[in-house]
């Protein structure tokens, strides 16, 4: 499988020196339709003791354009003083997904936030690590991969976000309800492709793959000491086992662990 282009070389992005923990957390899908989960991804903000926070993309169910922002009473608003809150306090750092792939430089700066590369080799507590958000890997699903190919180029997105506000939203509504119908049916789901993954580690110098995208939490031995971790969706508004599902990475000087999103200063530690 030919590399992509992002892969080599990969410039490192180191962890600062005082840095203890670090937690990384994907999908959350966050809209407004799903309050109970934007209040769980709240209360893990304030309870957490890390010293960093890397977002994996699909943190928003979609954007439908920066300017959004400033429109008053909106969930975009809403959005943003979040995110300014949250780096007022802590480096802040946002990757796209395929879901908030037009969350543009104003947004992220106006929010505090560092925009990652896809993938991005990340330096910390002795060891690299790749961070990605994981759907280029999902070489099964060649008819997203090629419209990825199309919406993510300068003039498509330029052409995008010159539509109304008003066309942008309902376009979105339009897209989701087109996703949901896509993902309930399961012949449908693509996985991370494992040689791909270790193709990327290889060409990375790193051991340990940590993605989401695929809302299938686990962590998978690929071979020769490589790994492939994968974080769970969010949703806590819909029932399920425990009132709902969501997990966060944190990593430190003693590796690699999920837990449950916290509520207060209590961990939970969740099987892998």
């Amino acid at each position: 499988m030919p590399l992509p282009r992002a892969v080599v070389p990969l410039v490192p992005l180191r962890a600062a020196g005082g840095w203890r923990r670090i937690d990384l957390l994907s999908d959350l899908h966050l809209s407004p339709d799903m309050p109970a989960t934007l209040a769980r991804f709240r209360a893990h903000l304030a309870a957490t003791s890390a010293d960093a926070v890397f977002l994996l993309g699909d943190i928003f169910e979609a954007w439908i354009g920066d300017d959004a922002r400033w429109q008053a009473g909106t969930f975009e608003q809403f959005a943003l003083d979040l995110l300014r809150e949250v780096s007022s306090r802590k480096p802040l750092f946002f990757m796209h997904g395929n879901r908030d792939f037009a969350l543009g430089e104003a947004m992220a700066a106006d929010a505090g936030m560092r925009l990652l590369g896809d993938p991005t080799r990340l330096e910390a507590f002795g060891r690299s690590w790749l961070l990605s958000h994981g759907d280029q890997l999902c070489l099964g699903d060649v008819g997203y991969l090629k419209a990825r190919a199309v919406v993510r180029r300068a003039d498509v997105l330029a052409a995008l976000r010159a539509m109304p506000l008003f066309a942008r939203r309902a376009l979105a509504r339009h897209l989701r309800a087109k996703s949901r119908m896509h993902q309930s049916d399961p012949s449908t789901w693509a996985d991370v492709d494992d040689d791909a993954a270790r193709a990327w580690l290889r060409a990375s110098g790193c051991d340990t793959l940590i993605h989401g995208h695929t809302h299938r939490p686990a962590v998978h031995d690929l071979g020769n000491g490589l790994t492939r971790a994968v974080l769970s969706d969010w949703d806590y508004d819909h029932g399920g086992p425990g009132g709902g599902r969501g997990d966060v990475f944190v990593l430190d000087a003693d590796g690699l662990r999920r837990i449950a999103p916290m509520t207060s200063a209590i961990e939970v530690t969740l099987a892998s």
